[in-house]
């Protein structure tokens, strides 16, 4: 498969080394502004292919995406310690503003996956520019905020996140909605497991796990500046749903007419995710409380999107 990526800094960069370690992409382009910084980047990587897979990576213009099955869009201002996501809207908007053009030119038949923040409002704006159905224009949504909910579940019950069904819906940001009530593994729910196993989710333990997945980038940032390898397997893992046609359950964020209430309106929900791009959309069983704040955030990003 052929990937393209626009904006090579930590999370565009980090993203092509994913695919390329992984095997999931045999090509991918990289892009950016600081041209030099792309051809640095592109011949790091393509230094360890020998230890991996037969991968193509260079620095290209917008004209080397002919042909892309996958595009990704990271480019965008960083966010800083202290700043929300949504701090970063106006920088952002006119970023994604000259991107989307000559991406159009050159790769019209490409699935736009976003990575940018803020992802939910950037969506929607890509949508609106490009044209695209919206099954072939997404964002990476929630799915590392539901993998961090799986880790720390798996933390604490002494499981592999992997055995752990459990999800995060809404924004990806500070109204993001953690889903217990329907959290399973082994057929058995979070709940009860862990009560089994005497490691019960006491309302502290769940506080904390809440905190530490609805706060973990703000965290990250203030340690090391960025978020970056969670993120990078997470797009890695939507373009090997993509380049499979696995028809894998992930969480994006894409475009819904109608979330409890709120029309029109981009954030994540379960998405079953191949060659088509988001082939349908699963909307999850939960409980009144979690439906009020599916609500609430889904408002939120609606809100914003209209600002644009």
């Amino acid at each position: 498969m052929k990937v393209g990526i626009i904006g090579v800094g930590s999370v565009g960069s980090a993203t092509a080394f994913t695919l390329v370690m992984r095997g999931v992409a045999d090509e991918v382009v990289l892009i950016d502004y600081n041209q030099k910084k792309a051809e640095a980047e592109a011949l790091d990587i393509s230094h360890a292919t020998t230890f991996a897979y037969a991968s193509k990576v260079y620095a290209g213009t917008y004209e080397d995406l002919k042909g892309a099955e996958v595009v990704i869009i990271t480019a965008g201002a960083n966010q800083k310690p202290g700043e929300t996501r949504i701090d970063l809207l106006a920088r952002n908007t006119a970023i994604l503003e000259s991107i989307i053009t000559p991406l159009m030119k050159s790769a019209p038949d490409a699935i736009i996956l976003l990575a940018s923040n803020p992802v939910d409002i950037m969506t929607d704006l890509a949508l609106k520019l490009s044209g695209l159905p919206k099954n072939r224009v997404f964002g990476s949504g929630t799915i590392l905020d539901t993998s961090r909910f799986r880790t720390l579940l798996g933390e604490h019950l002494g499981l592999s996140s992997k055995s752990i069904h459990a999800n995060v819906l809404g924004e990806h940001g500070d109204s993001e909605v953690l889903v217990w009530s329907n959290g399973d593994a082994g057929t058995l729910s979070i709940d009860t497991l862990a009560n089994d196993i005497n490691r019960p989710l006491t309302d502290e333990v769940k506080a904390q796990i809440d905190d530490n997945v609805r706060n973990a980038a703000y965290k990250i940032i203030d340690g090391k500046g960025a978020t970056f390898y969670g993120i990078a397997g997470g797009l890695c893992r939507i373009c090997q749903a993509i380049s499979t046609n696995e028809n894998a359950i992930l969480t994006v964020s894409s475009f819904h007419e109608d979330v409890e209430g709120v029309k029109d309106v981009c954030v994540s929900l379960p998405s079953v995710i191949n060659k088509n791009g988001i082939e349908r959309v699963i909307y999850p069983r939960l409980s009144k409380e979690e439906h009020e704040l599916l609500r609430i955030s889904a408002q939120k990003m609606k809100d914003y999107s209209e600002q644009e």
